[in-house]
């Protein structure tokens, strides 16, 4: 009787000790980076309700703001792969607009003077616009460290006419100029 009593202890611990110990949250905002200003080099939002995060890999995160020409022009661009292999790109930019800290910038059509989010599937771009559009803060920009960090939203309709969803977006990057 003790060698069965001792036998069925043993298995309940093996099958404790191996059961899976998963940390990823189940909450996909909860799976986001938190909102820094450090320049942590860091990117996230969601898509569609689903965490949105850089892939692995090379030119998975960049951010450029650069004065060409007599004008800014910021961009901000984080992409992956998913399980089927699809490219995903979802980006923040400006055209002739220069960005300051503590302000909103409206994410509108991508023309000279505005600011606008880009979402990418595969090969096919899909910007925000008048009728789909959002909104970009930075909360701190620093030309001397290369830091600017901010959150942004919004919307972008594909091509089937599918409006697709980016919310929570934070970064945290040091930009190149």
């Amino acid at each position: 009787m003790k060698i069965l009593s001792l036998m069925a202890l043993c298995t309940f611990v093996l099958c404790v000790s191996c059961e899976k110990d998963d940390d990823t949250p189940v909450n996909p905002k909860d799976q986001l980076p938190p909102a820094t200003q450090t320049g942590e080099n860091t990117f996230g939002c969601l898509l569609d309700g689903e965490a949105f995060l850089p892939g692995p890999g090379p030119l998975t995160l960049d951010c450029v703001y650069q004065f060409v020409n007599g004008d800014y022009y910021f961009a901000l661009q984080a992409n992956k792969r998913d399980e089927q292999n699809n490219s995903k790109l979802i980006g923040c930019s400006t055209e002739k607009l220069e960005i300051e800290e503590g302000q909103i910038y409206k994410l509108m059509e991508g023309v000279e003077g505005n600011a606008y989010g880009s979402y990418f599937f595969n090969l096919e771009r899909f910007r925000t616009s008048s009728l789909n559009s959002g909104e970009m803060y930075i909360s701190k920009l620093d030309m001397e460290k290369n830091i600017v960090s901010g959150t942004f939203w919004y919307d972008v309709e594909d091509q089937d006419g599918n409006i697709h969803q980016v919310r929570d977006g934070r970064f945290d990057m040091t930009f190149s100029k």
